[in-house]
C-alpha cells in the first residue's frame, strides 16, 4: 500500500485542528509545533483543504484555521482525497498497465485491496478518531510539551529547533 507522507501529515494536522478549534482558530504554527510539520508545508495542505471546503480560514489577530463541518462529518478519506493523494496497492497506480503495457496477473486483487482501504478510511470520522483514549493520551502529552517549550527562554527555545 502507498499512502504518502501528504496523507499522513493532511490527516494528523487535522486531528490536531480538531482537537484544538473548538475554544478558537488554530494557527499553521501551533499545529507545526505540536506535530513537527513544517508550517510551509501545512500552507500547502491547508489551501487543498480550505478549496474542498473541509476548513475555514480566518484572518486578523488570533486568526488560524477551524473544522468547516463538526468532526462527525468529516471522515479521513475526504481528507487524503482533498491533498491529491490515493490510497493505491496496485504498481500501476491503478492504470492497468503494470506488465509491460498489459494489466497484469494480480492488478484487480490489488485493485480491490484500493479500495477497500479506502472504503475503509471513508468510514472513519475525525470524532471517532478524537474519541479514542489513546489519541487524547497523546494530545494531552503534545500539548504540555508544547507549553514547556513555550516557558523556556527564547534562546534555549530556538535551541531546541535545531
Amino acid at each position: 500500500m502507498r499512502l504518502t507522507t501528504k496523507g499522513r501529515y493532511a490527516v494528523t494536522a487535522m486531528l490536531d485542528l480538531a482537537l484544538h478549534a473548538s475554544k478558537s482558530p488554530v494557527s499553521l504554527a501551533d499545529i507545526s509545533d505540536r506535530q513537527s510539520i513544517s508550517v510551509s508545508y501545512l500552507e500547502q495542505l491547508f489551501a487543498k483543504l480550505r478549496k474542498r471546503g473541509l476548513v475555514l480560514s480566518v484572518r486578523g489577530p488570533g486568526g488560524g484555521y477551524q473544522l468547516a463541518t463538526p468532526p462527525k462529518a468529516v471522515f479521513v478519506a475526504q481528507i487524503i482525497d482533498a491533498v491529491d493523494e490515493s490510497v493505491d496497492a496496485t504498481r500501476c497506480g491503478g492504470q492497468g498497465d503494470c506488465q509491460q503495457g498489459a494489466t497484469c496477473l494480480t492488478h484487480e486483487l490489488w485493485s480491490d485491496l484500493s479500495t477497500q482501504i479506502h472504503t475503509f478510511l471513508a468510514n472513519i470520522s475525525l470524532q471517532e478518531l478524537l474519541d479514542r483514549r489513546e489519541v487524547q493520551a497523546v494530545a494531552i502529552r503534545q500539548s504540555e510539551a508544547q507549553r514547556q517549550r513555550m516557558t523556556l527562554p527564547e534562546s534555549e527555545r530556538l535551541a531546541s529547533v535545531f
